[in-house]
């Protein structure tokens, strides 16, 4: 079975439908094989070290569609998308040293930007995330959107605990 993925599928699916399924589930088995081999724990120990920041009680991959990792404050959990381990290190690099200030910092003040950008291609990672974005989902729809794809009328004060980042559209 190894390198082979076998798919049962209802018989009233149509073939379209289970053609788009099969499509989907290989991609997120591709992306889950490829972020297996990353340890994200010593990677985030690492940044921490380096830039001064606390570390997570924990730091996992999921499977994120529409953000690019996001931090839970009040538990101290960072979620990492699984897409991002297909990127250069550094890009993934970015999101952890990103969803780490938010530990310390829970909106986007221009505190935490500066904290942010003591990496040093903090700049050039959103940029790189930025492109894939729009590559990925420059819809029409988004166009009344900030560059964290939230409409433009919400601010930070209605952010949750969970600081949700790296929304798929960016603009």
């Amino acid at each position: 079975m190894d390198g082979v993925i076998q798919v049962r599928a209802p018989a009233a699916m149509s073939e379209t439908e289970l053609a788009a399924h099969v499509s989907e589930l290989v991609t997120r088995l591709e992306r889950r094989y490829r972020s297996d081999g990353i340890d994200l724990e010593r990677r985030a120990r690492t940044l921490a070290e380096r830039f001064d920041l606390p570390r997570p009680e924990s730091i996992v991959w999921a499977d994120q569609r529409s953000r690019w990792g996001s931090c839970t404050t009040t538990t101290r959990t960072v979620r990492i998308s699984n897409r991002l381990a297909a990127y250069p290190p550094w890009v993934l690099d970015y999101v952890i040293v990103h969803e780490l200030a938010h530990l310390v910092v829970a909106g986007h003040d221009a505190r935490f930007h500066a904290i942010v950008d003591q990496y040093p291609l903090a700049e050039r990672a959103r940029g790189f995330l930025m492109a894939v974005s729009y590559g990925d989902a420059a819809a029409p729809d988004e166009l009344g959107r900030d560059e964290l794809g939230r409409d433009e009328t919400e601010s930070d004060a209605t952010v949750d605990e969970t600081v949700d980042e790296f929304p798929v559209t960016l603009f």
